[in-house]
């Protein structure tokens, strides 16, 4: 399998508030990229292209990360590690790329998708959501992008445990302890009540 997204950036020297504010004020978004041997570079991206490649690989998917050093380029494949967003404007703040090795296995937060409607649900039940990620293993280019849970079989009482999930093939699940991830419950009184009275209004 070959990576086929690059993000070009440039190597930076200058490190601070005020020199990564005069980036920013050039639409430019500041960065860092540690590498796989542990060394940090001070780096910097064109703020589109950069948002265009979060979009499609978010951090669970690996992409080349091209460091133009006056002149001289070299790639390195990268998974996005921390992302710093503005406070209130759509934009990103400051990047920290981690350098991967392709032949040895990560550790990465991969989002859950739950989908269908659950059997138990119809029934009356409430569907509960334990994550919203699971943190999987696997070796860089082998990690999905996202898992996918269908609950439509689930009844009342049902359980889906992290153990429970198929994950694709070369990847495994992280935990100490088989927890839950979603249920299908029985309401409380207070839920059964609530969900009454939105009925009585909506039959007035």
């Amino acid at each position: 399998m070959e990576i086929e997204k690059v993000l070009n950036v440039t190597k930076r020297t200058g490190a601070g508030k005020g020199s990564c504010g005069r980036l920013r004020a050039q639409g430019l978004v500041p960065g860092v990229f540690y590498t796989a041997k542990g060394e940090n570079i001070l780096v910097q991206a064109q703020a589109l292209p950069l948002e265009k490649i979060y979009e499609s690989v978010g951090k669970t998917s690996v992409f080349n990360l091209a460091i133009d050093d006056n002149g001289t380029t070299e790639t390195h494949p990268v998974l996005i590690w921390q992302v710093q967003n503005h406070p209130y404007k759509k934009r990103f703040l400051h990047v920290d790329y981690y350098g991967v090795d392709l032949e040895k296995e990560v550790k990465v937060d991969v989002p859950v998708e739950f989908v269908g409607t659950a059997k138990g649900v119809k029934l009356g039940g409430l569907l509960e959501k334990y994550h919203e990620s699971l943190r999987l293993m696997s070796k860089p280019l082998d990690m999905p992008n996202k898992i996918v849970i269908d609950v439509s079989d689930m009844d009342i009482n049902d359980t889906i445990n992290v153990a429970d999930i198929k994950l694709p093939d070369n990847v495994s699940a992280v935990f100490d302890q088989n927890f839950a991830v979603v249920s299908v419950v029985v309401p409380a009184k207070d839920d059964e009540q609530e969900a009454g009275a939105k009925e009585e209004a909506a039959a007035k």
